[in-house]
């Protein structure tokens, strides 16, 4: 019926997966960023939506909580394209297999990174 072929390879999946996700731990202060944007953005175009300022009030906390969730996982969404663009680049230079093992590597040490950063926050801010 459909004459579509869709080529599924795993491989490439998880390889662009574990570098989206080493970019999104590496690149923490852009995340932050990004998601106060989205956040503002979400918050200024819902304001438009309603005409009486007592309605906009009234489900303003519920309202702000549901932008915040949407701007974190629309978030994600740069970095998957950044991740795919890691991967094509090092499956070009060094082949597919490299790709997944980089990837691993990266999310691996980024994740480490996000960790002693934030201990480091932690610790100053005592």
């Amino acid at each position: 019926m459909f004459d579509f072929n869709f080529d599924f390879q795993p491989l490439v999946f998880a390889s662009i997966a574990l570098w989206s996700l080493a970019l999104y731990l590496a690149l923490t202060t852009v995340t932050d960023w990004l998601m106060a944007q989205l956040v503002r953005w979400f918050n200024f175009a819902e304001r438009s939506l309603y005409t009486s300022a007592e309605e906009y009030e009234k489900t303003r906390p519920a309202r702000e909580a549901q932008n915040s969730f949407y701007a974190s996982i629309l978030s994600i969404i740069p970095f998957f394209f950044l991740g795919a663009l890691s991967h094509y680049l090092v499956d070009l230079l060094l082949g597919d297999s490299w790709a997944l093992s980089l990837g691993i590597l990266s999310a691996i040490g980024c994740g480490i990174y996000e960790l002693g950063r934030r201990t480091g926050q932690a610790d100053s801010g005592d």
